[in-house]
């Protein structure tokens, strides 16, 4: 799909759909719209008075033009109130109308729509990110797919000439949010932990990144022992993936950003039972994903930040070498861990993760990981939980996930619950009761940073949606990328 940019009016416009969004409760038609409208004979009053077209947000109706007219289309998307414009507002609606059109076969779709906050540029980006998102189709595992991907070919934002930066800027973006689809999509026969380090090493070719791939000798060597942990009874080797991105000159901020890479996660010994959704759990390298596709997105934009994209990626299976529940692991920083359950996994590979990553001396680091159940329960499929003790971090998230429509929500840090945490015979076990459990879950990871700022995203709601929603189709939603460069460039 080309996304250009002209200067057209609506009047000179041509093409098979143009799509015009309006505010809430103000669809009545002036200056360009009432000359378009008479146009067409009252075509456009006609079909906001049948379809009772109020411009709620995102809400769509369309009507046929015809009459060997060089517009075929029109199609009216609704804002909501003006006072609640934002750019996510933009990036939705430019989706419902991409949604559209795909449904109508158009090829060609012209967009006009309104500047927030004055903003050409980022206005232009986030419809540009929305109806990208939005028609992105998944076919890869289908012989003879019914629906063979978008028939959009061609769109063009009217009013935003000279706004080419903005363009290329979001398809930056969005190929790094497509390839953390791709990763969480594809089945665990097919994304392993050698994927993943193939990926990172391609990344690194194409963009000029550097990579070090660390193998279970050099882990072992590290004292990864909850790592490897972790990875005993797979047959297939733990790859822990480290891509740096420099800028060419002195960099103003050096910042990591660490993902959980579970490619499958059977539970171990605490196995999955049915109904668990371990049929799922190809998604359990969400973290991990998000952090491939930032690192492909930020080596393409090369802003003036340093960062370290890193993951201890494995799979979590059962074998006569697996983990017991009961085992004593030790980690990197030389605490012990009594694992009382081998499903609360993604904390253990997490753990060395950070304490290699806290000893580059960074100004910040950044994990996401799809952690806890308990965090759905508390907030959601769409929101993800914030933990950090860290105020001046958590305000520059969740500035960034405002800007990139991607819902956080800061959980609190209850020193206390860490008592849950406690064992008698080790410095802590990994699990703790199960109130709280992503508190605690979050404490248990705090164990492991020493010295540098810190914040923990817990992903497991919005990394996976069952139907559509806004610019995200069924399945994989490539959460968290959006969210971590807009960081990663406010720095």
């Amino acid at each position: 799909m080309a996304i250009q940019l002209s200067d057209k009016s609506l009047l000179e416009w041509a093409g098979d759909s143009l799509a015009i969004a309006l505010f809430e409760d103000a669809v009545e038609l002036t200056g360009e719209l009432a000359s378009l409208d008479e146009r067409f004979a009252g075509l456009l009053k006609e079909i906001i008075a049948e379809e009772e077209f109020t411009g709620k947000a995102n809400s769509t109706v369309f009507t046929r033009v015809g009459g060997g007219n060089s517009l075929k289309k029109i199609i009216l998307v609704g804002l909501g109130k003006p006072e609640n414009l934002k750019v996510e507002t933009l990036r939705r609606a430019a989706a419902a109308v991409g949604r559209v059109a795909k449904k109508q076969k158009s090829k060609v779709l012209g967009l006009s729509f309104p500047l927030c906050n004055n903003d050409p540029t980022a206005s232009a980006q986030a419809i540009a990110e929305g109806v990208q998102l939005a028609l992105y189709q998944d076919n890869r595992f289908k012989s003879d797919p019914e629906d063979k991907g978008s028939l959009v070919e061609t769109v063009e934002l009217l009013g935003f000439a000279g706004q080419e930066e903005a363009i290329n800027r979001a398809n930056q973006i969005v190929s790094g949010v497509i390839l953390a689809r791709q990763l969480v999509a594809a089945p665990a026969n097919s994304v392993t932990p050698i994927t993943m380090a193939e990926i990172a090493q391609q990344i690194a070719n194409d963009h000029g990144l550097q990579v070090q791939i660390l193998e279970q000798e050099d882990c072992e060597k590290l004292g990864m022992g909850a790592f490897l942990g972790v990875a005993l009874a797979s047959d297939l080797p733990p790859k822990f993936i480290h891509l740096t991105y420099k800028p060419e000159g002195a960099p103003k901020r050096r910042v990591a950003i660490v993902g959980k890479g579970l490619t499958f996660d059977s539970g171990g010994l605490n196995i999955k039972g049915a109904g668990s959704g371990i049929e799922t759990m190809k998604i359990d390298m969400g973290g991990a994903a998000a952090t491939l596709g930032a690192a492909k997105a930020i080596a393409q934009i090369k802003p003036d930040v340093e960062v370290h994209f890193i993951s201890a990626v494995t799979e979590n299976m059962i074998s006569g070498k697996a983990m017991h529940p009961g085992d004593i692991l030790t980690a990197s920083n030389g605490k012990t861990i009594e694992v009382n359950n081998t499903d609360a996994e993604g904390r253990l590979t997490l753990a060395d993760a950070l304490v290699y990553t806290d000893k580059l001396g960074l100004d910040a680091i950044v994990d996401l990981a799809t952690l806890t159940g308990a965090n759905v329960i508390a907030l959601g499929d769409d929101i993800a939980g914030l933990y950090t003790p860290d105020d001046a971090l958590a305000g520059k998230l969740e500035q960034a996930a405002s800007e990139s429509g991607e819902k956080i929500w800061r959980m609190p840090m209850e020193e206390k619950y860490f008592e849950g945490l406690k064992s008698g015979i080790a410095d802590m076990k990994n699990t703790g009761p199960r109130p709280g459990g992503s508190i605690t879950a979050s404490l248990f990871l705090k164990q492991f940073v020493k010295e540098t700022a810190w914040a923990h995203l817990d992903i497991a709601g919005p990394v996976w949606s069952d139907k559509e929603n806004g610019y995200n189709g069924p399945g994989a939603t490539g959460y968290g990328v959006r969210l971590l460069v807009n960081w990663v460039l406010s720095n």
